[in-house]
């Protein structure tokens, strides 16, 4: 039989990060029925948490492409970049002036990519498909359908003919610069008599002939979108007139049948659109929000273990039989680890205790979060194994002690490489926590911060929002308390606190 550290030294449980494993990804999958919403297409818009599982997501319909392209005649297109630099990331340096310019850009940027797609796999030259043609031509004469360039190049293309065009064709049909007649150009809005019989075409107008291409040869484009949670983190104000104009172009372009989208967005950011002024929010309705309970993260866990042939041997199980039952799921996880971290009657069990330990303030625990303890617990019985350690009771790979010594590099990694690099406005505040007990309220925060109350609890409903505190108490008087998940990184002291002196006026 072999021994719990040669199991552990050969066996795989992943990444926390899907980027990361995207050639090993479908080994831990299960189909859910978020799974299979998307792959019919019945959705448009995939909302989650960070680290939720939407780039997952991502990549498993990469990897499904030539599927889709063969089986059903959807092709993939990605508008963004899943891994390196996004392709939006420069933007951020000089950005449109506007929310309609924006809107224009994304319109202009889809277009690119949709007729490059067709030119690049269709006969063109058929009569047939001439709208297809045509866009083809209007576009290549205006410089914005270069060959074989990157995403990056090809939205740099769109914004340099946006600035440098757009604005003149707005103004009348003559170059500011040259006092020449422009002829052949693009225009946001439907072209007035004169423009068009001078060759302007409208981008809704090309949308539509390209469209009809698509459609002749029957194919359907996938629009896909990932990771604009980075591609416009620079300012906020730019992520709301992005955001806000890219699903005014979705809804713009839905009459278009050929044409879909796939837009992974983290919920929060949507949430701030909303509340910050979205009339069309109510009109995005093909949606669903990644959302992860006991048995989904159960599940996660176990399909890890049991991808590894090593454990299944170990335990005399076979994977497929074990994710086709709850009952056995929960059973092998019990197998392989402890029945509790914390001794006594009264304590959580073990599954409950790592979920409630990876848990921020809004009570839900991302895969991310779960997947790096889980990689964090197996490195610790490794190395607890190396140093001469006993080998784990009752055929278990994991004991108490490597869970609870693996525990602090979770909230370490979440702390500063997620919420403070996310939310670097908030970081001071959350620093100065530090050493301070797990539970405070306004009069305390407003003495550790030195501000008012009152702005005491203006940052602290910040915190709520973005699941470092969760309020408890009273509506009038709230207490607010730092999740398990934070509390290794600020090495906080179990308790209430109480305000130390009055706060600055």
């Amino acid at each position: 039989m072999r021994t719990t550290q040669s199991i552990l030294s050969e066996s795989k449980f992943g990444s926390r990060i899907a980027e990361e494993e995207m050639d090993h990804l479908q080994l831990y999958f299960v189909e859910t029925e978020h799974w299979r919403k998307v792959l019919a297409g019945d959705v448009d818009i995939i909302f989650g948490a960070k680290g939720s599982g939407k780039s997952a997501l991502y990549s498993l319909l990469v990897a499904r492409k030539e599927e889709f392209r063969l089986g059903r005649r959807t092709m993939f297109l990605a508008a963004e970049n899943p891994r390196g630099t996004p392709a939006f990331r420069d933007l951020t340096t000089a950005p449109p002036l506007s929310e309609e310019q924006f809107r224009g850009l994304w319109k202009l940027y889809f277009l690119s990519i949709l007729a490059n797609y067709i030119r690049h796999h269709m006969d063109v030259s058929r009569t047939q498909i001439a709208d297809a043609k045509e866009v083809i031509d209007f576009l290549s004469a205006n410089g914005l359908l270069a060959p074989n360039v990157t995403l990056l190049s090809r939205l740099k293309a769109a914004l340099e003919y946006m600035r440098k065009w757009l604005p003149a064709i707005e103004g009348g049909v003559t170059d500011p610069n040259t006092g020449l007649v422009i002829t052949g150009k693009i225009t946001l809005s439907e072209p007035t008599p004169e423009q068009r019989g001078m060759g302007f075409r409208s981008l809704d107008e090309l949308l539509e002939k390209l469209n009809a291409g698509f459609a002749f040869v029957n194919i359907t484009a996938w629009l896909v979108l990932d990771r604009l949670d980075v591609a416009f983190a620079d300012t906020e104000e730019l992520e709301g007139n992005a955001l806000r104009s890219l699903f005014r172009t979705y809804l713009d372009m839905r009459n278009l049948g050929q044409f879909k989208f796939k837009i992974f967005l983290r919920d929060d950011i949507w949430k701030k659109i909303v509340i910050s002024g979205f009339r069309e929010a109510s009109h995005v309705t093909r949606t669903l929000t990644l959302s992860w309970d006991h048995q989904s993260l159960l599940n996660l866990v176990v399909s890890r273990l049991a991808s590894n042939v090593l454990i299944c041997d170990h335990y005399g199980v076979v994977a497929e039989d074990i994710m086709a039952d709850a009952q056995r799921q929960k059973e092998l996880f019990y197998r392989v680890f402890p029945a509790q971290v914390d001794r006594g009657g009264s304590k959580s069990k073990t599954l409950d205790w790592i979920v409630s330990r990876t848990a921020d303030g809004t009570k839900r625990t991302a895969p991310r979060e779960l997947i790096h303890l889980l990689l964090s617990i197996r490195d610790e019985q490794l190395r607890l194994l190396q140093l001469g350690s006993s080998e784990p009771p009752d055929l278990q790979l994991f004991d108490k002690s490597a869970i609870r010594a693996a525990l602090p590099t979770v909230p370490k990694a979440r702390y500063e490489q997620t919420l403070c690099a996310e939310h670097p406005n908030l970081k001071p505040f959350m620093d100065k926590l530090e050493r301070e007990k797990t539970e405070q309220d306004w009069e305390s925060l407003a003495s550790l911060w030195k501000v008012t109350p009152a702005r005491a609890a203006e940052i602290a409903e910040k915190l709520v929002e973005v699941g470092f505190f969760e309020r408890r108490g009273e509506k009038e008087s709230p207490n607010y308390w730092i999740p398990f998940l934070y509390r290794e990184a600020l090495d906080l002291v179990q308790g209430a606190a109480k305000a130390k002196k009055s706060a600055t006026s």
